[in-house]
């Protein structure tokens, strides 16, 4: 550590003094590097405001409180209705509406945030990067990853050393299945920028990938490394994610409770809880945990979650209920242009039509490939007594050398269930077994059913020589 001192000797001119006094905490400064020069007698500037708060994560692609969120958009609309030709204003209105559509679980917000960045868009119809980011963020919240794309890249072309483009683009690629693209896009983000929001965006790329460690690694860097609380709770609960993935339910407990404890409004982290305590069997405080999390924000996710988790008690009329809602919401995203198609065919696949499941994931693959997408169809195809069909997407969503490069429990245990079907024992036991490894815990209704069909495949015959996979 570098010690900086002053002179205090009581020879020299008052101003001398005062001068080297300067000089050396000027010194200190560069030496610490966060040290910052006030008027001798002025106090510290107060801190920001919350629509300075949420404008500043807005602006720079970072997560920001709800209430800061909410305070921002009110002072935009306010602004907007003043100085109807200020575009600047209307393109941070429809970003923050994107943001807390988000947060809110609201696709209500889609449609408004729309207006407000088109309306900027007509207002500075040329080099308005800032509202072009805006339609991308919101196409990527819509799950129109095409769309996302355009805007983005129209963005990127405009502003090509913009860094906070670069997240936008990566989340569209991904949603499209294009881990290459999602890659390169991802080097030069990290060219332009280093920080939280680069290391998380970064942590998201390398889960996809399989690189655990190197995910958590770089989650880890990312809380320690964030400013806002809302920003640090994010990180949290994506490092919480993490560790729920590879069966871990202690830790991703530990981190979805700190993740509320900074930010109690982060809902994903709610939900995160409740998977954990069920896990953990701990079933009251789980059912609790997912109560509080679809009140406040309604995702069509936790609602099948919800939902299974009653199921796997028994409780059949109590799960009816929450998959009713996931229904609900599905039809409320759709009516504000949002496409919740893979949850609804995740759900109609194993609770409603099988075949409906099919036609819906098969167009949604046509138009957005990705590896979730892949799980999704290939098991609607199994579920409808299509095994020959499943079993390439199923291969797909779970082989690194086509682009299944996540180790999913879920995916795995969807391919095991597939090959069991096609009689292909050995391959079905190894998978069987693989899902069990990653996460023992990673669905109530479906650990159960794993386990069933491993006793039936019972262990393979010593004297019938090694079996084909």
């Amino acid at each position: 550590m570098t010690v900086c001192t002053t002179d205090d000797k009581p020879h020299g001119p008052r101003r001398v003094r005062r001068r080297a006094l300067l000089t050396s905490v000027a010194g200190c400064a560069v030496l610490g590097g966060v040290l910052v020069l006030l008027p001798w007698g002025h106090r510290a500037p107060p801190a920001p405001d919350p629509g300075a708060r949420a404008l500043a994560a807005v602006t720079s692609g970072v997560p920001a409180a709800l209430p800061d969120l909410r305070t921002l958009v009110e002072e935009r609309e306010r602004r907007v209705r003043g100085r109807p030709g200020d575009a600047e204003a209307w393109a941070v209105l429809g970003a923050a509406r994107v943001e807390l559509g988000l947060r809110l679980a609201d696709p209500a917000y889609w449609p408004r945030a729309e207006k407000a960045l088109r309306t900027s868009l007509k207002v500075r119809a040329r080099g308005n990067a800032p509202a072009l980011r805006g339609l991308a963020a919101l196409a990527n919240a819509r799950r129109d990853f095409t769309g996302a794309r355009k805007w983005g890249e129209a963005a990127r072309k405009l502003e090509p050393e913009r860094w906070t483009t670069y997240p936008l683009l990566i989340e569209a690629s991904a949603g499209l299945g294009d881990d290459e693209e999602a890659g390169k896009l991802l080097e030069r983000l990290k060219d332009l920028r280093s920080g939280p929001a680069v290391m998380a965006r970064a942590a998201a790329v390398y889960r996809d990938r399989g690189w655990r460690e190197d995910a958590a690694a770089k989650l880890a860097d990312a809380v320690s490394a964030a400013g806002e609380p809302a920003e640090r709770a994010a990180y949290l609960e994506r490092a919480g994610q993490l560790a729920w993935e590879r069966g871990d339910r202690q830790d991703a407990l530990r981190h979805f409770r700190e993740a509320v404890r900074i930010d109690p409004d982060q809902r994903a982290a709610q939900a995160g809880q409740g998977r954990a305590l069920a896990a953990l069997g701990r079933m009251t405080e789980a059912l609790s945990a997912y109560r509080v999390a679809l009140a406040k924000q309604p995702r069509p996710e936790y609602a099948l979650e919800l939902g299974e988790l009653y199921e796997s008690l028994g409780l059949k009329r109590a799960a009816g209920v929450q998959y009713g809602v996931l229904r609900e919401r599905v039809r409320l995203a759709a009516g504000y242009g949002g496409d919740e198609s893979l949850v609804l065919g995740r759900f109609e696949a194993d609770h409603g039509d099988a075949e409906g499941a099919v036609r819906r994931l098969r167009a949604e693959w046509e138009r957005q490939p990705s590896t979730a997408v892949a799980d999704a169809l290939g098991w609607a195809l199994h579920r409808a007594g299509r095994h020959e069909e499943a079993l390439p997407f199923a291969v797909r969503a779970t082989e690194g050398t086509q682009g299944g490069g996540v180790r999913s429990a879920l995916y795995v245990f969807h391919r095991g269930m597939i090959e069991r079907s096609l009689e292909r024992y050995g391959s079905a036991r190894r998978h069987l077994k693989e899902a069990l490894q990653i996460n023992p815990w990673f669905s109530p209704l479906r650990v159960p059913r794993a386990k069933t069909a491993l006793a039936r495949l019972g262990e393979p015959s010593v004297q019938a020589g090694p079996e084909p996979s």
